[in-house]
């Protein structure tokens, strides 16, 4: 009976020892839960929505206009924020009328930015017409509901080196589940 009792302890002790090495090692280097607070990103993701962030990709390749992104915040690393990537390195980006307004060397003079994944009514409003320059490493992000989000037209361009990682999928609620890509983007 005694015997019994200790195989069941070492069989129980080697199953919990082998899911913590398997589940460790993913948690913290591969996915993280991420719940989203706030109304910044919306209509594309609601408070209170559960999504899995992908922290391995942004290894082996750089971030690409219209990921979501998740970041600790520049100005207090604690804080965790998700946003849309819209400028990249070497870029500079323009809020004016409106509308954003890429400048690289594909578009040397400027080139409105059409966002498929917003309503096509919603504007895009900064406090002056002053063009952003990216430097090397630095993104341009911005929240989806461009009138309730505090993103790069506040507190200026993210550094890579804050980026966690890039939404993967929505698990919750079960009737908004997806799995996401970079939008494809139009001038």
């Amino acid at each position: 009976m005694v015997k019994n009792f200790f195989a069941y302890v070492f069989e129980l002790v080697k199953v919990v020892v082998i899911s913590l090495a398997i589940i460790i090692p993913i948690r913290y280097y591969l996915i993280q839960p991420f719940y989203v607070k706030g109304a910044s990103m919306e209509p594309n993701f609601y408070d209170k929505e559960y999504l899995i962030i992908d922290e391995i990709s942004y290894r082996f390749h750089e971030p690409a206009r219209g990921d979501i992104v998740v970041f600790r915040y520049p100005r207090n690393p604690e804080e965790f924020f998700i946003k849309r990537v819209i400028g990249l390195p070497g870029e500079r980006i323009q809020v004016k009328d409106g509308f954003i307004y890429i400048y690289n060397q594909e578009h040397q003079d400027g080139a409105q930015l059409a966002e498929k994944y917003l309503p096509a009514d919603l504007r895009t409003y900064a406090l002056n017409d002053e063009i952003t320059t990216l430097n090397d490493g630095e993104y341009y992000v911005l929240g989806d509901n461009r009138n309730s989000s505090k993103d790069s037209r506040s507190f200026g361009a993210v550094d890579k080196k804050f980026i966690t990682g890039k939404a993967l999928l929505r698990g919750w609620p079960f009737n908004r589940i997806d799995v996401f890509s970079a939008p494809q983007y139009s001038y």
